[in-house]
């Protein structure tokens, strides 16, 4: 499907576009939805899909979700958006609830600032960094493979090259290490860094989980250097691993933690959650966002905490993880599966290409995507149901059995 096909005069019934309306930073999209329920969706052909792709990571209680929906339409009748010279409180509870939930996974208490998205919290992070450092101190070491977001400073912290060469040059204060290399991270925290910033499972980098070594040694590296532990949470966080936070698995307490995908379930929110020491170093005028807080997000947050308390989000990623794991471990063209919970990465066998299965599986009904030429991801909704699992490991075990019939010719 084209550009102008999917966003021409039959999708909105006006006159036929020459141009597609939308900047060309996505590719032609694959595929028009129009509605969804749960894990499924339906395309603008009537088309039903299981998503287990989830928005990546985003829609963590279903699309749709009525208790996040109800909250959301309530809100809108209620108040949307004030300006950040005044409160509001439903943001205000919000930013309380956040705050628990950081402070029973850290033992600290702390302060967060509203964003709209990742790489917005990931900027927050940055900036807060470097006041803390003070001027000299403002380097911020991340790993390679790692994915921190697109804007200039969350890209240049991002360690994959290919994705700055377009813009450079990029901004500077920013050192790559190699992933999971505890000594290469020592050699790389010097006087001159102001923070390591860390994701507890790589995403975009494939699906590759921290070890609690390598995140117990980071801990312990800032503590003796003075750097900030930032834990990058925006794909792990709110109960997608089968904790609250991808970090609780280590047993490690950060000092800095940057959310969003799943905290609004759709709706444009993050957060950047620091401890009071650390986001104290702030005064007014240091950072801010028209939206932040803003009474409609912080509306949607509110009812993903609510419900996600109510269904116990975490143990029932980890016990649904826990049946896609064991039902992938029988399909003979998977050779490994990494992740926790509902965060899972399957290595496929030699010579299957993971974008010829994406789009194979895309044809049968069933969302996910290739994070590398040989990992397709799953990251379905926490609430999706034995049936819906049992329905996409058929689908992915055929899918996989004709790409392994096809590279054997």
């Amino acid at each position: 499907m084209s550009n102008a096909d999917a966003t021409g005069s039959h999708a909105f019934g006006h006159a036929p576009m020459s141009n597609c309306p939308f900047m060309p930073v996505f590719g032609p999209p694959a595929i028009m939805f129009e509605r969804g329920r749960g894990t499924e969706l339906w395309d603008s052909d009537g088309k039903r899909y299981l998503d287990f792709l989830a928005g990546i990571a985003v829609v963590s209680l279903g699309h749709s979700n009525p208790a996040v929906a109800e909250a959301v339409a309530d809100q809108l009748d209620r108040l949307v958006h004030v300006s950040n010279f005044f409160a509001n409180p439903v943001a205000t509870e919000a930013a309380v609830r956040v705050n628990g939930l950081l402070a029973d996974a850290t033992g600290s208490a702390g302060q967060l600032f509203f964003t709209n998205s990742g790489a917005e919290s990931n900027e927050c992070a940055i900036k807060l960094a470097r006041k803390h450092g003070g001027r000299g101190r403002h380097t911020v070491v991340s790993a390679l493979g790692s994915f921190h977001g697109r804007t200039l400073a969350a890209l240049a912290a991002t360690g994959q090259p290919g994705k700055h060469e377009p813009f450079a040059p990029m901004p500077e204060g920013f050192r790559h290490v190699p992933w999971g290399d505890l000594e290469a991270m020592r050699a790389a925290v010097d006087g001159s860094v102001a923070a390591v910033l860390i994701e507890p499972i790589q995403g975009e980098g494939g699906v590759n989980p921290a070890t609690t070594d390598y995140l117990v040694g980071i801990r312990e590296l800032c503590s003796e250097t003075g750097a900030l532990m930032m834990v990058d949470e925006i794909q792990t966080g709110f109960a997608r691993t089968g904790k609250w936070f991808g970090f609780e698995h280590a047993g490690v307490s950060p000092d800095v933690v940057t959310l969003a995908k799943a905290m609004g379930n759709g709706m444009p929110v993050g957060a950047c959650w620091a401890r009071i020491d650390v986001a104290a170093v702030f005064e007014p005028g240091d950072h801010g966002s028209t939206y932040s807080g803003t009474a409609i997000a912080a509306a949607a947050v509110n009812a993903v905490i609510d419900e996600m308390q109510r269904i116990d989000a975490p143990a029932v990623a980890a016990r649904q993880g826990r049946r896609i794991v064991a039902a992938l471990h029988d399909v003979e063209a998977v050779i490994d599966v990494r992740g926790r919970g509902l965060m899972l990465g399957v290595e496929l066998a030699e010579g299957i290409d993971a974008r010829v299965v994406y789009t194979d599986l895309l044809e049968r009904g069933l969302i996910v995507n290739a994070v590398s030429p040989t990992t397709i991801r799953l990251v379905p909704p926490i609430t999706v149901t034995d049936d819906e699992i049992d329905e996409a490991m058929v689908l992915i075990s055929q899918a996989l059995a004709a790409a392994k019939e096809t590279d054997s010719r």
